[in-house]
């Protein structure tokens, strides 16, 4: 199945959080790295940047409004699903254009390709709870 240029550039962006979790790299070089992978041009660049960039640059304040919502210590977090809810946590706080519905289907969808077996499960319940508090004025809520 072909992925979509929208799928991509959250798939890039999960990656791009991870890598700076995990090896300390500026935002800047590991955006770089990333637009230099084969298969960027496929991805949605302005997306990417959005999503990275933004999730990246306001991690703290996302983990804070995440942390209340888990049912393990933060440090139990494995590193891809933390990129993923970070990534959501920006899209649905700073991108009121994408419905929520589609913000959690896309997180699914990446944590069922990148995260563990059950990883997706933990991902959507966190993002449900979180959507109600981000967009609590949400028609599809009612």
């Amino acid at each position: 199945m072909k992925t979509s240029p929208r799928r991509r550039a959250r798939e890039f962006a999960v990656q791009a959080l991870y890598q700076c979790a995990l090896n300390g790299a500026s935002a800047v070089q590991v955006a770089q790295n990333i637009r230099e992978a084969s298969d960027y041009p496929r991805a949605d660049g302005e997306l990417f940047t959005a999503l990275f960039f933004g999730a990246h640059d306001n991690g703290g304040e996302y983990m804070q409004r995440i942390r209340p919502l888990l049912d393990r210590d933060e440090k139990d977090i494995n590193p891809v699903e933390r990129a993923i809810l970070l990534m959501a946590c920006h899209e649905l706080a700073a991108m009121p254009e994408t419905p929520y519905p589609v913000i959690i289907n896309e997180a699914i969808e990446v944590t069922k390709t990148y995260g563990g077996t059950d990883s997706h499960k933990f991902v959507n319940g966190i993002l449900d709870r979180l959507a109600a508090e981000l967009r609590p004025d949400d028609p599809k809520r009612h």
